[in-house]
């Protein structure tokens, strides 16, 4: 488990993948709207997906505004509230 986003709006948590668990065969991801106190856990095919446009992001040297605007395309998905483990 890897932070691999923080800003004052969102985080996202990259789970590596493991073969040995199909819903990590891919990964995984959970993102974290902090505003909003919810979040989404994406794997699968999903992270597969999500994990080839970070890439694609990222090689256009985005700024944290333009990240943030990328992530924020997942606020009509997220439906859990965020919880303190």
């Amino acid at each position: 488990m890897n932070l691999i986003y923080n800003s004052e709006q969102y985080s996202v948590v990259e789970f590596g993948a493991d073969t040995d668990h199909e819903a990590l065969r891919f990964g995984g991801y959970e993102i974290m709207d902090k505003s909003g106190q919810r979040e989404i856990y994406i794997d699968g095919p999903a992270a597969e997906l999500f994990r080839k446009d970070v890439q694609e992001l990222i090689a256009s040297e985005p700024t944290m505004e333009d990240i943030d605007t990328f992530l924020s395309r997942y606020d009509v998905l997220m439906r859990h509230p965020m919880t303190l483990h």
